[in-house]
């Protein structure tokens, strides 16, 4: 088990930035827009809703608008106003320390109370989405959090872990979290190891972004193509260097 751990967190930990290298990783040539906003909702698009018959609102990883930016600092700033604005929602996705899901906080509300149709726990779930969104900047909320400042009781927390809005971190404290998102993790991280592996066994672990994303896909690629891209340059398991024939995306050595 210990080993297994250790090869998922190998494969898909978000890489830190190594000192005196250079990030090329702007996927920007004329396919994604330039203020932090206008990113996110084009990243946004490449979301497969119909993959999961539209029962999840689109999601985007924090690390793919640094493929999009190369300040990471401006990037971090923006989104921290769109989330004390109560626009956007951050989540601890579970499979890195360094992995955050990107909701805008309206289609979350919309899928999570289309999910609570007909169940006893919906009135429930409405109050904690009335806290959460008056907003709310917290990625998680301790047991006297929950009961002190939210007023709700045990069984009501128990409800709202049932429904799926929260997840437990550790005794007495619990994660925000997007119900039915199981599975886009599952198809997130088979995608990125497929697209990584075409890169690898390009000559020279490289390929051109273009033609990468012309190329025919498994059936571990379940989202778009961009999408993935986004993600490993984001992620900076790939490098993306300038060239006269478009962006070249090379392997970084781990």
């Amino acid at each position: 088990m210990n080993r297994k751990r250790a090869l998922i967190s190998d494969t898909f930990k978000v890489k830190k930035r190594r000192n005196g290298t250079q990030k090329f990783g702007a996927v920007n040539d004329g396919d994604g827009p330039t203020d932090v906003r206008s990113s996110l909702e084009y990243l946004m698009t490449l979301f497969p809703r119909k993959l999961f018959d539209d029962r999840l609102p689109p999601i985007v990883m924090k690390h793919q608008l640094y493929s999009v930016h190369d300040d990471k600092t401006l990037v971090d700033k923006e989104l921290n106003k769109l989330r004390e604005r109560g626009e956007l929602l951050m989540f601890q996705l579970g499979f890195d320390s360094d992995a955050f899901g990107l909701v805008f906080a309206s289609d979350y509300k919309t899928k999570v109370l289309a999910g609570e149709d007909g169940r006893p726990t919906r009135a429930t779930v409405e109050r904690f989405l009335e806290k959460l969104l008056c907003p709310c900047t917290e990625l998680s909320f301790s047991k006297d959090k929950m009961l002190r400042e939210f007023l709700f009781t045990d069984s009501e927390i128990t409800h709202l872990v049932k429904s799926g809005v929260l997840t437990v971190r550790d005794a007495g404290s619990w994660w925000l979290s997007i119900p039915n998102s199981g599975k886009f993790t599952k198809y997130f991280l088979q995608g990125r190891k497929a697209v990584l592996g075409m890169v690898k066994k390009s000559k020279y672990s490289e390929v051109l972004k273009a033609e990468l994303e012309e190329r025919r896909t498994t059936s571990h690629v379940k989202f778009h193509m961009k999408y993935h891209i986004h993600d490993i340059v984001g992620a900076e398991l790939v490098e993306s260097i300038p060239t006269t024939s478009g962006a070249l995306l090379r392997c970084v050595e781990s």
